[in-house]
């Protein structure tokens, strides 16, 4: 069944692949180059928790001239693909480095020196299916086991050159003449034709020449022979993976499914998998039985996150305790055997927690375990729970950690730090700061809930694991709402004065207006005149411009079709500025909402807009545990958050009004 991922819809993915280079040896023609972007395997992906497998059938491909980049950099665009495709289960690629570009030319240069480069593709996730642990699906052409998310639908929107993609296995060689690249295929793949340049390479050239472009339709199959050719010098590292797959499947044998699976999806090596295989082959301890001190505390946190259903729970402890938890509990533990435990280890002799609850819990209470039991089980369904909610504010908003509640001063942006020639003397001048400050300061915001006597009577679990998930949510709710108030209370932030506001007709979010924000962008200068020079990153919008948003970010062509005679051919923002969409921007709950105002925004690391304050850095919630009173029977938990938001550069964003 699906899950609820914590990860945003739209997410570029990051997968292994393989790349050939080929450039001109007279250097008058731009390189061309063919790679393989995807297998179509499980990867590992940063920022998810599970592999990842991006089920072809389900890749759309809006357009063939896709944008080519260095390490995903919008900023560093280096050329476009002319032909995309699905074939034998991966996405290949062909094209052209096109631009006269200090990254272009860094690529072209290292890969005639030899550089080994490899690409990864940058995908938008637009269905995602969490396949749950024991479970099984077919992604193309194969069954992978879960815990794993298939992307279903996707779409892809760049391909970048990386110095090391997700797979560090990955080995992609560049071959030196045409000779050389005939020889390694051979060698590679002997049912492979040899690589063919279409004109000889002169003596020193980096890599074979693809004079003639193939013309490949998207999803369809690629046709060109040469383009063929230089794709089958990839295989050989297809091949050594099916090496490496059967050799650990003859170790597991019959005995050792679920670790061959666990080693092939890890990229272990051969010496791993057999020491693992060897160690799974032991004689197993015997199980840990309940019944006082042999138990520790972790062992009963995580056993209380099995039974919870905490997701991604290896992540979070580590096998040995898991191992333990479920040897003791078999997944089935209550809050009466938690107390029990700790009360026990306290002293407690009684034979029953409802028959004796004030001294079970006087006892457990007594030691340190309980309260760290119950606090740290809580703060992890709370996390999940807070995890869950929008996070574009983390986007657009820059950190602070502060140490204590008081006010927080920072110094506007300035000409004051400009460089200075030295005088004969050797004399440096100081710089100046500005007297212009922003003010910001953290404050706590909680809530309190209680595990009741009902509760402990009814061995009610979810009392530790669903209440807290549900504080988290309404942790992340009540950040989002301080965020977007104190962003939306921009009515002299962003304004006319300060040059930073798109009002009246044309301000829809167009072409048009978009190249409009960007001169404002540009024009802004420091209280001393110069330039700011910042480059502006996201386009922030409410879900009523989504569509919109990115239609401008990924449409190659943007044409007018209200005329037969005026179009444009070339959309100069694909690419450029990424779009992020938050809900609040448009909920009436927050005063200045709007559905048709839109943002311009600078990379809040190099310039921010507005900025969050944590308190000693924690950004997320914090759970307490304690005793309730004497007068009362059960445990009290209080969540709390301690931030604080407050607007600081306006010179880093421009907003449009948006006409009705």
């Amino acid at each position: 069944m699906a899950k609820k991922t914590e990860h945003p819809q739209t997410l570029s993915l990051i997968c292994p692949a393989g790349l050939v280079l080929a450039a001109d040896g007279d250097g008058k023609k731009l390189p061309t180059f063919s790679m393989v972007a995807y297998t179509g395997a499980p990867i590992r992906v940063s920022m998810w928790w599970d592999p990842v497998v991006i089920d072809l059938g389900g890749v759309s491909t809006p357009t063939q001239s896709v944008a080519i980049r260095r390490n995903h950099d919008p900023s560093k665009t280096i050329g476009h693909s002319d032909a995309v495709a699905i074939r034998d289960g991966q996405i290949v690629a062909t094209g052209v480095l096109s631009f006269d570009t200090e990254s272009a030319r860094e690529v072209a240069s290292s890969a005639k020196n030899g550089f080994p480069w490899q690409a990864s593709v940058g995908m938008d996730a637009n269905q995602v299916e969490f396949i749950a642990e024991g479970k099984s699906t077919e992604v193309n052409g194969r069954m992978v086991d879960g815990p794993i998310d298939v992307i279903r639908k996707s779409t892809l929107r760049e391909i970048s050159f990386v110095d090391l993609g997700a797979d560090s296995g990955t080995n992609v060689s560049v071959a030196a003449s045409a000779k050389e690249t005939e020889m390694a295929v051979k060698n590679q793949d002997k049912e492979s034709p040899a690589v063919e340049a279409s004109e000889p390479a002169t003596k020193g050239a980096a890599a074979t020449v693809t004079e003639t472009k193939p013309e490949v339709k998207a999803l369809g199959p690629v046709p060109d022979p040469a383009a063929q050719d230089l794709i089958a010098a990839m295989r050989t590292q297809s091949a050594g993976e099916m090496r490496r797959q059967a050799a650990i499947q003859k170790l597991a044998g019959r005995e050792h499914g679920e670790l061959a699976a666990k080693a092939i999806e890890e990229n272990w090596s051969l010496e791993k998998a057999e020491l693992e295989m060897l160690r799974a082959a032991r004689p197993t301890a015997p199980a840990v039985h309940v019944g006082g001190g042999g138990i520790d505390a972790a062992t009963i946190e995580a056993a209380a996150c099995i039974a919870g259903g905490l997701r991604n729970i290896e992540k979070k402890f580590e096998p040995k305790i898991l191992d333990a938890a479920h040897k003791a509990f078999k997944g089935r533990i209550g809050l009466q055997d938690i107390i029990a435990i700790a009360a026990q280890q306290g002293g407690w002799q009684g034979r029953s927690v409802k028959g004796d609850m004030r001294g079970a819990l006087e006892a457990a209470f007594s030691t340190l375990s309980l309260p760290g039991i119950m606090s740290n089980t809580a703060n992890k369904f709370l996390l999940e729970g807070f995890m869950a909610v929008e996070r574009t504010y983390a986007n657009i908003s820059s950190t602070k950690n502060v140490s204590d509640f008081k006010t927080n001063t920072s110094y506007r942006l300035n000409g004051g730090f400009e460089y200075e020639e030295i005088a004969p003397d050797g004399e440096f001048t100081h710089g100046t700061v500005s007297e212009d400050t922003f003010e910001n300061r953290a404050r706590t915001y909680g809530k309190m809930f209680a595990i009741t006597r009902t509760d402990i009577i009814n061995d009610d679990l979810g009392a530790l694991t669903q209440i807290p998930t549900r504080l988290g949510r309404g942790a992340a709710l009540k950040l989002n709402k301080v965020f977007w108030t104190a962003f939306l209370d921009n009515a002299t932030f962003f304004s006319v004065a300060h040059a930073n506001l798109i009002t009246g007709a044309g301000g829809n979010l167009s072409l048009t207006s978009l190249q409009t924000a960007l001169a404002l962008f540009r024009n802004q200068t420091d209280p001393d005149g110069n330039p700011v020079a910042i480059e502006p990153q996201w386009l922030l919008v409410p879900p009523s411009l989504e569509v919109t948003a990115f239609n401008i970010f990924n449409s190659i062509e943007y044409r007018d079709t209200t005329t037969s005679v005026k179009f444009g051919t070339s959309n100069v923002f694909a690419g450029r500025f990424r779009p992020i969409v938050s809900t609040y921007l448009s909920n009436s709950t927050i005063p200045g909402f709007s559905t048709i105002a839109w943002y311009l925004l600078a990379d809040p690391s190099a310039l921010s807009t507005i900025e969050i304050a944590y308190l000693n850095g924690v950004q997320e919630p914090t759970v307490e545990t304690a005793e309730m009173d004497f007068n009362v029977l059960g445990i009290q938990m209080r969540g709390y958050h301690d931030f604080g938001v407050a607007k600081q550069e306006y010179r880093a964003g421009v907003k449009s009004e948006g006409t009705t």
